[in-house]
């Protein structure tokens, strides 16, 4: 049974194309972070770069103009946003957008030589089968750099909605052993992780809420609560945050961040099927690098 409603992902990224850009303060700092990485592909310069979950494209512009021969796809499920996409291309040094499901890549094995993911697999179930689908398209000893939110997350949103409300109000993020895992089962080699916790602030709850509207981060699981919900219970959980409000007068938001990249394996090596594993690595052996800003 799937953890998120694929439809309801499509839709709150579709609608929030507009503002997206606006209140995507912590999401560009998180590409910038993750954009740092591609300096360990040294002097290679990839044929293809694929942009995972692109929004509205201002990785793949930077990728465009960081590799002006390469052909560079943005691919993002929400056609919304890659129509505002189209605004970072430009004529002078366009990109590709492709609408299609990061689950699903409609790309030929070993295509690709560089996948860039910024905070897209949050919203996906199955991360090993993901993963296998990334390093399908892979081209042997490819790059994958990816990022995501971990359970720390909005933690403190979750907790205040708990004190009144059995029905969950924030998404389950996976952990990073469970992030480094996947990455094993779908046979990449390498992997190093990275981990920030960043902590926003906001004047009340109602501006935090908007703020996550405007992002397209609406709760998004199966399980979700299917009605409003009503006055009554946010101001109970408004009451359980308030506590938490800092000397200058603002509520704490947590943000959890990992980060990962890995490279494909050679021709020949195996890839996860039937859910079983053909790598077994400990999340210990894999390094792990924990920043806290």
């Amino acid at each position: 049974m799937s953890r998120f409603d694929p439809h309801h992902v499509r839709r709150a990224y579709g609608r929030a194309a507009h503002s997206y850009d606006d209140a995507a303060a912590l999401q560009r700092e998180v590409r910038q972070r993750l954009m740092e990485s591609l300096d360990y592909l040294e002097a290679r310069t990839p044929q293809v770069v694929l942009d995972v979950g692109a929004g509205t494209g201002h990785a793949s512009a930077q990728m465009r103009k960081r590799w002006p021969k390469a052909q560079v796809i943005a691919l993002d499920v929400a056609a919304p946003m890659l129509q505002q996409a189209k605004r970072q291309a430009g004529w002078w040094k366009p990109f590709q957008r492709v609408c299609a499901d990061a689950a699903a890549l409609p790309l030929a094995d070993n295509s690709v030589d560089v996948i860039f993911c910024n905070l897209c697999l949050q919203w996906l179930d199955d991360l090993p089968a993901v993963f296998a689908g990334f390093r399908r398209v892979l081209k042997p000893g490819g790059l994958l750099l990816c990022s995501t939110y971990g359970p720390e997350t909005l933690v403190e949103l979750s907790e205040a909605f708990a004190r009144d409300d059995s029905a969950p109000h924030v998404s389950r993020f996976p952990p990073i052993a469970q992030f480094g895992d996947a990455l094993m089962m779908a046979g990449f080699r390498d992997p190093v992780l990275d981990r920030d916790l960043f902590t926003l602030t906001y004047a009340d709850l109602p501006a935090l809420m908007r703020e996550l509207r405007a992002l397209g981060a609406t709760h998004a699981a199966t399980d979700r609560r299917r009605t409003l919900t009503g006055r009554g219970r946010f101001a109970a959980a408004a009451a359980a945050y308030e506590p938490l409000r800092r000397a200058d007068g603002t509520l704490p938001s947590s943000w959890e961040v990992l980060y990962a990249h890995a490279w494909a394996p050679e021709p020949g090596a195996p890839i996860r099927e039937q859910g079983s594993d053909v790598a077994a690595v400990p999340v210990s052996a894999i390094p792990i690098r924990r920043r806290t800003p």
